[in-house]
């Protein structure tokens, strides 16, 4: 399966990535509109530490610890593909918790949303591949599913 695959050595920390997937994941048209003076909830996130800045995302385990831990059965496998039911969370956080990657996050309303990989809202790839400047960020297909 193809996954969000970053390579922490070209990672520029300028976080394009998580502007690009909160627009894709926003439903509006304008990229501007949508996002300017406004927090944004990008399913991807920029870490920094000491001299190394890389993104987080999901890697859509083969064995989601975090479907087996959602109290409302708001997470699931589509095939390969870990989503969220929104209409389903309840927001307590326990998904979070027991992530290992910390790809987990609250919406602006309190719902858990993580990388979907764009298959709801793209053409091809992910909008935070497309939107890397440096290409740090690729989506590829490389060995064993986690």
């Amino acid at each position: 399966m193809k996954r969000v695959f970053v390579n922490e050595e070209w990672c520029l920390g300028c976080h394009l990535c998580e502007y690009n997937c909160a627009f894709a994941n926003s439903g509006a048209k304008d990229m501007v509109l949508a996002l300017k003076d406004k927090p944004i909830y990008p399913r991807i996130h920029i870490e920094e530490r000491e001299s190394i800045t890389y993104a987080v995302s999901c890697r859509h385990c083969k064995d989601p610890i975090c479907v087996k831990s959602c109290i409302a059965g708001a997470l699931s496998k589509d095939g390969e593909v870990i989503k969220v039911d929104q209409n389903k969370c309840v927001g307590c956080l326990t998904c979070v918790m027991v992530c290992p990657y910390g790809a987990l996050a609250p919406n602006e309303g309190g719902v858990m949303q993580k990388c979907e990989l764009c298959l709801e809202n793209s053409c091809g790839e992910p909008a935070c591949v497309k939107g890397c400047p440096n290409r740090a960020i690729v989506y590829e297909e490389r060995g064993e599913a986690l």
